[in-house]
C-alpha cells in the first residue's frame, strides 16, 4: 500500500503523470478499494479518527482520468463523469426507486437507501437508512445504524432561530428560498 500512496502522492505533485497508464491505473485501484470497503478516507483509531489525505488525493485525481459518458437507467438518462453503483441484490442492499449511489461508495449488507445520493468515498455502514433526499455527501467518514435525513425548514421556525434583525433574517430567508427552490 506505500506502493500506492507514493504514486498518489507524486500524481498530486506532478499533473502530467496522470497521463501514465501506470498511475491511472493506481488512482482506478484505490477507487475500486473504496468501492469494496476495504479503504477509507477517514478510519476509527484509538483515539479518535485517521483522515487518509493521499486517498482524498485519489478521488479528486479520479475526476481528470474519467471521460464524459451517458449512462441510461430505465426512463432516466445521466450524463456524468462517475459509473453508478450497481449490484444492490448481492450487496444486500435495499434501493428504492430515485436512490443514487456512485461507484467508489462503500454501501455494507443491510444498508436502506430511500431516494437519497450517496457519493464517492463515502462509507455507509450496515444498518442504516439514507432517506428522502439525504446527502451520502463526497468523503463522509462514517454512517452507522443511523436514518439521514433532510430536515426542511418552515420560515416562522428559521425566523425565531436566528435571533437576529429583520432585514438580515429577511435577506437570509431571501437566500434559503433561492438555494431550496422555493419562493418566498
Amino acid at each position: 500500500m506505500n506502493n500506492v500512496q507514493q504514486i498518489i502522492e507524486q500524481a498530486w505533485e506532478n499533473r502530467e503523470l496522470l497521463k501514465d497508464t501506470d498511475t491511472v491505473k493506481t488512482i482506478e485501484f484505490v477507487i475500486e478499494e473504496l468501492d469494496k470497503g476495504r479503504l477509507r478516507v477517514a478510519e476509527p483509531i484509538a483515539d479518535g479518527w485517521q483522515v487518509n489525505d493521499w486517498v482524498k488525493k485519489a478521488v479528486i485525481m479520479y475526476f481528470p482520468i474519467r471521460q464524459m459518458e451517458t449512462i441510461e437507467v430505465g426512463i432516466f438518462e445521466y450524463h456524468d463523469k462517475m459509473r453508478l453503483k450497481t449490484g444492490y441484490k448481492e450487496l444486500g442492499v435495499r434501493v428504492v426507486p430515485h436512490a443514487v449511489a456512485r461507484y467508489g461508495a462503500f454501501l455494507a449488507t443491510g444498508v436502506i437507501m430511500m431516494p437519497s445520493y450517496v457519493n464517492i468515498g463515502a462509507f455507509v455502514d450496515s444498518g442504516t437508512m439514507v432517506d428522502t433526499l439525504g446527502y451520502g455527501w463526497l468523503l463522509r467518514p462514517n454512517w452507522q445504524r443511523r436514518s439521514l435525513k433532510r430536515r426542511r425548514w418552515h420560515w416562522r421556525g428559521f425566523r425565531a432561530r436566528t435571533g437576529c434583525p429583520g432585514y438580515y433574517r429577511r435577506w437570509l430567508l431571501y437566500r434559503f428560498a433561492l438555494y431550496s427552490g422555493r419562493r418566498c
